[in-house]
């Protein structure tokens, strides 16, 4: 019943797409809150910036989370929503998730509303650099550190106590701080941001939630504006969202098979992916 409902939506076309971290856990990329997720508090921006200690701790972890989230591929899920921006068919894409995949599989119109892992800041000089970059620089000063067995972690680090010997590296320009060009829990998306989003949920004909629990107010205030605009609102989610009452339809199955249920007789060799 909901298959239908969906292509009717996205025939219509105009459609706004959020996603969440349950896009990309078909990539091997562990989600928040999902069903099997592991309950876990991250490192807050207030926490990180304030000592040094702080900041190795997290670099140590980090390091070591890039070289598995940089090997991730995107999965059928971004390839299909690649598919269907080439065809036309969305407003745009407004993504939560920090790992870059739907870049990577070739969506142009994307709004990477919690920034890119795959970018480092200096909080003192405000250079951004390539990740790439500083993951040599930090290889060289910790030779063997990305070997150690660790469980991945959703944005982009692993869970790793030991972190002591860990040796971090400044900014190449002013020898400050370095952080992942990220917004951090206790940070807030840049108003620039935000309102580009709620322009294009005023450009829209329809909004499609996938893969998120909604329990950020971050996304949570796109789904209400669509809701206060009267447009249809479509959640594909497993499990309960803070928006499941603001949904005019919620599927509670995996992203990827909704999606390719619905598209493939269009997008059938985007679902094969």
């Amino acid at each position: 019943m909901s298959t239908p409902t969906l292509r009717l939506m996205v025939d219509a076309g105009d459609v706004l797409v959020l996603t969440g971290a349950g896009v990309s856990t078909d990539s091997g990329i562990p989600d928040y809150r999902g069903p099997n997720s592991t309950p876990r508090t991250p490192m807050t921006y207030q926490e990180f910036a304030a000592t040094p200690e702080a900041q190795r701790h997290y670099w140590a972890r980090a390091h070591v989370g890039w070289s598995r989230m940089h090997a991730a591929d995107p999965n059928a899920t971004h390839q299909l929503l690649a598919g269907l921006e080439a065809e036309g068919r969305l407003a745009g894409l407004i993504t939560q998730n920090i790992d870059g995949l739907h870049g990577r599989a070739g969506h142009r119109d994307l709004v990477e509303l919690h920034g890119a892992i795959d970018r480092v800041i200096c909080l003192d000089c405000r250079e951004v650099t390539p990740r790439t970059d500083l993951q040599v620089r930090l290889t060289e000063l910790n030779p063997g550190w990305t070997e150690r067995e660790a469980v991945m972690a959703p944005d982009g680090d692993v869970l790793l106590e030991d972190t002591e010997d860990f040796v971090v590296a400044t900014c190449t320009t002013c020898d400050g701080r370095l952080k992942p060009d990220v917004v951090f829990f206790g940070e807030s998306v840049p108003k620039p941001t935000v309102a580009h989003c709620f322009d294009l949920v005023e450009r829209s004909a329809s909004l499609l939630v996938l893969g998120s629990s909604l329990q950020v107010m971050s996304g949570l205030r796109f789904v209400r504006a669509a809701a206060k605009r009267g447009i249809p609102v479509a959640i594909v989610n497993r499990g309960t969202t803070r928006g499941d009452a603001l949904a005019t339809v919620k599927v509670e199955a995996g992203v990827a098979e909704t999606l390719a249920d619905c598209l493939d007789q269009r997008l059938g060799s985007h679902a094969t992916a």
